[in-house]
């Protein structure tokens, strides 16, 4: 190092001692004339209030009271005088089974019926021959006995022979099936040539003028709500959200579905638009207020360990604090609190990941949600 001047040295040292002495007296200053950062925050007062419950669901319309009708013999199909979409009157002609071997039947019990009449006259006859003969005493008592138990069952094959003609004749009528009340066909179950058993479904038979929407809803849905609640209800078509009728919710299902596990709702329409077909889909909107609820902007909230929090504003201090709430649901740009917080508290809607516990806060506005 090449050698310096006496007094440079001099200098050198007196300024770095000049800085040090500041250092130590800026480090040494109170608490209380160091900078604090007081940050602005955007807040709102909490005023519970009743919405609209624009809870929602995607249905479909069915009928109310829907049938599925067979033939009560078995046998070959050989015509189906309907098709999907017919409209049908009470005793108008659905299908016919091939009437051939009922109408056999009927042949042959009419047969067995003249026999049983020919042979109860032949036993009627006996009867009253031996009975004069006996009250002569020209022939026994126990001839008589026989000849009357020969009557009786003569007139007890009489009346099933006749039984089973009216059974004949029930099943040649029940070879043609018929429409029960006035509705429109929805499905068919068997065509012509077809082999059908008893009780298969030919023709499914709706009633036009009785028509439910049909919802599968959450659990959740019920969570607030008692079991004797029949809500009302605003349907309108997915395709046409224009077309709209109200509904009142007559049956909910007591057990949920074994694979979606949720609870069928079923609403009768009131007077539904012509477009409300068989199997439309349609969405269903509740047709009523909720109770006073918190409803906050989605920034409100600020995540405590994986629980939902909001920062509460204590006008006292000027400073934020934690508190947890309870959220009920999500929507688009809100959340809807269940519980949490009480009416009149201040809470900040903007900027809250940038806040501490126990900061100091200026308000830029207080509003109502």
């Amino acid at each position: 190092m090449p050698n310096l001047p006496l007094k440079y040295l001099v200098a050198g040292f007196a300024f770095l001692a000049a800085i040090a002495l500041a250092w130590h007296f800026m480090s040494a200053a109170p608490p209380e004339r160091q900078h604090t950062v007081i940050r602005p925050v955007r807040t709102t007062v909490i005023d519970p209030q009743s919405i609209e419950d624009d809870r929602q669901a995607v249905g479909e319309i069915r009928p109310r009271q829907e049938s599925s009708i067979g033939f009560r013999v078995s046998g070959k199909l050989v015509s189906r005088a309907v098709d999907v979409g017919v409209r049908v009157k009470a005793g108008d002609l659905l299908a016919r089974l091939d009437e051939q071997d009922f109408r056999n039947k009927l042949r042959s019990a009419e047969a067995d019926v003249s026999s049983a009449e020919a042979v109860l006259v032949e036993a009627k006859s006996a009867e009253d021959r031996l009975k004069q003969l006996l009250e002569k005493g020209v022939t026994t008592r126990s001839n008589y006995d026989a000849a009357l138990r020969n009557l009786r069952s003569a007139e007890a094959k009489l009346e099933s022979a006749k039984a089973a003609l009216s059974l004949a004749n029930d099943q040649l009528k029940y070879s043609e099936l018929n429409a029960d009340f006035d509705g429109i066909v929805t499905a068919v179950g068997a065509e012509p040539g077809q082999v059908v058993n008893v009780g298969q479904m030919v023709v499914k038979l709706a009633k036009p003028d009785e028509v439910d929407a049909v919802f599968n809803i959450a659990e959740s849905a019920f969570r607030d709500r008692k079991q004797t609640d029949r809500p009302e209800l605003f349907v309108s078509l997915l395709s046409d959200p224009k077309l709209t009728a109200e509904a009142k919710v007559r049956e909910v299902s007591p057990v949920a579905d074994a694979v979606t596990r949720t609870y069928q709702v079923k609403a009768t329409l009131k007077n539904p638009p012509p477009a409300m077909r068989f199997g439309a889909s349609v969405v269903g909107r509740l047709k009523e207020k909720t109770a006073p609820v918190v409803i906050l902007p989605s920034g409100a909230l600020y995540d405590q360990n994986g629980k939902p929090a909001v920062w509460a504003y204590d006008p006292k201090t000027s400073q934020v604090d934690l508190k947890p709430v309870v959220v009920s649901r999500f929507e688009a740009d809100r959340v809807i609190l269940a519980s949490g917080l009480d009416k009149g508290e201040i809470v900040v809607t903007a900027g809250v990941n940038r806040l501490q516990k126990g900061q100091t806060v200026r308000l830029i506005t207080s509003a109502r949600p």
